[in-house]
This record gives structure tokens, sequence and C-alpha cells, in this order.
């Protein structure tokens, strides 16, 4: 079993990249956020996760031991491959993953494609109970708390008859300039930009 590589980056896609280990080129899915921190003929070391097949020897790469972790976590749930767990890697970051799953905000993993209401659902029941390691993070945390005043927000002025489609993206510019506001102040906001 390949557990990691280092060598030169020989090719580089959003997807995958070519790494050539001393003389040997290893084609290595990776997420998009592993691309972003790749630079083409240049060294680098890549935690590896080896899938056989019947079919086909494969093998993903992630710049982070986390990263790596989640993505094991998430080709664990019935239902999602190891190209849906690298198009949620490469869509929402591991906090937003880690918190959605904790919170149970499946919406947010329905917007990754490929992730329906089943398989979200079943990504939550699944991992709910084994991503603390991921939620000891501040920035973990502030995202939770986020979404719980978002939610809380939401459900305030739907009772006022707005409908949530409507008031979630003004919600969502007024969290990302403004973290630490609080549910009163997010309705009024929220409100006041309709």
């Amino acid at each position: 079993m390949i557990y990691f590589l280092q060598g030169k980056v020989h090719e580089l896609s959003p997807t995958y990249t070519v790494l050539d280990v001393q003389g040997v080129g290893y084609y290595v899915g990776i997420s998009l956020q592993t691309s972003e921190k790749l630079v083409l003929n240049q060294p680098t070391f890549l935690y590896i996760q080896q899938i056989i097949r019947e079919d086909a020897n494969l093998l993903f790469g992630f710049h982070t031991q986390s990263e790596k972790e989640m993505f094991n976590l998430l080709i664990s749930v019935n239902g999602v491959g190891a190209v849906s767990a690298l198009i949620l890697l490469s869509s929402i970051s591991l906090q937003e993953i880690a918190t959605a799953i904790q919170s149970g905000n499946s919406g947010l993993l329905q917007k990754v494609k490929g992730v329906g209401t089943k398989t979200a659902e079943r990504i939550i029941v699944d991992l709910r109970d084994k991503l603390a390691k991921f939620s000891t993070s501040d920035e973990n945390n502030s995202s939770f708390v986020n979404n719980k005043v978002k939610e809380e927000s939401l459900s305030a002025l739907e009772v006022l008859g707005i409908s949530k489609r409507m008031s979630e993206k003004i919600a969502d510019k007024i969290l990302k300039l403004n973290p630490e506001i609080s549910i009163e102040d997010l309705v009024k906001q929220i409100l006041k930009n309709m």
C-alpha cells in the first residue's frame, strides 16, 4: 500500500497530477484544494490513498492528512464514491463539510454536484459521530455559530412570510461581513436589504 509520494509535479490539472518520483510517473487524482497548493515542475509531498479495484489501481493524493482522513470518511458512506468525495472536497472546505454534517445541514451538502437528498442525509447519519477531530478548530466553531444564527434568523423570517430562498443569499453576505452578528441584528439587516 502506498502511503505517500514525494517527487516533482510533472503534470498538473485541477483534478489530477502526475508526480515524477525518481523517473516513475504516478497519476494521482486530487481535489481543487490540493491542486491549488501544487506548482508545476516543483517538488511536493502528497499523502496517498490507494484504492485497488478489479479493473483499476487508483491513487488519490492530499496536501494534508486531515483532507485524506475526510476523504476516507466520505468514501466509507454507502453511495459515495471516490469521485464524489473529491468533488465534495473541491467544492467546500473541510470545516464546512464537518460543520454541515455535525449540524445536520444537508442543504449545504446538496449544493455540491452529484450529492442528492438521500446521499446528503446518509453522509450526515453515518459520519456525525466520527467528526470530533474536525470540530476542534476555532474557525469551525465560529462557522457553527454562524450556521445556528443563520438558521434561526431564516426561521424567524419564514414565520413573517418571507421565503427562505430569498433571505438566505442576503444572510450569507451579511454573515461574511459580520460573523459575530446576533440573530436579532441579522433579521433586521436582512429585512433592510430586501
